[in-house]
């Protein structure tokens, strides 16, 4: 059992997330960057899926109250066990009674915390992930306790190195996929999504980052038609608003990109002030 201490600024369970209840209109949720927490889950023979712990900005500090191996990927905040400064992207052997804490952000902006056998929490839908009205608890909060199996043995570490690609981290290349609406668009503002930098707003969260650069847009508002993580949209404004993994399950202004998942990934890893730019693939 992990006792939270110190719950930092946004952390909560997330596995790949609930498919097959968007027709209810129930989002599909689920860890922001897969790399990152498949990383963290096959360090611990996981399988990819398995429930991990997200930070987002800050973290937390944590207390261990049984054995177990843990691995921490994707940004690094300074990880420390007992005081001491440990390495992500790497299986960590955890004793009764440690306390592994966070600090400083050094890259990335969101972190993956995975145990040994994954988090025992509440599992609604098919998925842990949490989520608020679906789930009694939509965030991590002080004084929580998480559960996971007990390792019995934490001797037997392995010693081989695996190497993690955190080039990602850093990019700002977000490789897209033509929307069904993006042959709507003129010659000019293509031109402009796909030359141009654009800036994080300071209005993201799980359900959408928008950016903070217009386009000029004159489309129509399209029927209300399907959207998923990784959708772009171009409101009537000129904004542009990238769905991400709480998006709502459809949406009405057109959709001009679609992100690859690995895209999802990177600008899982970006906040407010940081730039972005478009590649259609």
């Amino acid at each position: 059992m992990i006792n939270v201490l110190k719950s930092g600024f946004h952390s909560i369970i997330q596995d790949f997330g609930r498919m097959g209840y968007q027709e209810f209109g129930v989002p599909y949720s689920g860890v922001m960057d897969r790399k990152a927490a498949s990383f963290a889950n096959a360090l611990l023979g996981n399988d990819e899926e398995t429930a991990v712990l997200e930070m987002t900005m800050t973290g937390g500090f944590f207390q261990f109250y049984t054995k177990t191996y843990i691995a921490i990927s994707g940004a690094d905040m300074s990880p420390m066990l007992n005081n001491q400064p440990i390495q992500i992207n790497k299986l960590i052997a955890v004793n009764s009674n440690d306390i592994l804490s966070f600090g400083k952000l050094n890259t990335g902006f969101r972190s993956y915390l995975a145990v040994l056998g994954g988090f025992k929490t509440e599992s609604v839908l098919g998925s842990k992930s949490m989520y608020q009205n679906i789930t009694k608890r939509f965030k991590v909060l002080k004084n929580d306790d998480l559960f996971y199996d007990e390792a019995s043995i934490l001797t037997d570490l392995k010693h081989a190195s695996v190497r993690f690609d955190t080039s990602y981290l850093n990019s700002k290349y977000l490789e897209v996929f033509k929307g069904p609406e993006f042959d709507l668009l003129s010659d000019n503002q293509k031109t402009k999504l796909l030359s141009h930098s654009f800036t994080i707003s300071k209005n993201n969260n799980r359900m959408a980052y928008q950016l903070d650069e217009a386009v000029q847009n004159d489309l129509k508002p399209i029927i209300t038609s399907a959207v998923l993580p990784g959708t772009v949209q171009l409101t009537p404004s000129g904004n542009l608003i990238i769905l991400m993994r709480d998006c709502q399950t459809t949406g009405g202004y057109p959709r001009i990109f679609h992100l690859k998942e690995n895209s999802i990934n990177v600008l899982a890893q970006k906040y407010t002030g940081q730039s972005i730019e478009f590649k259609l693939q």
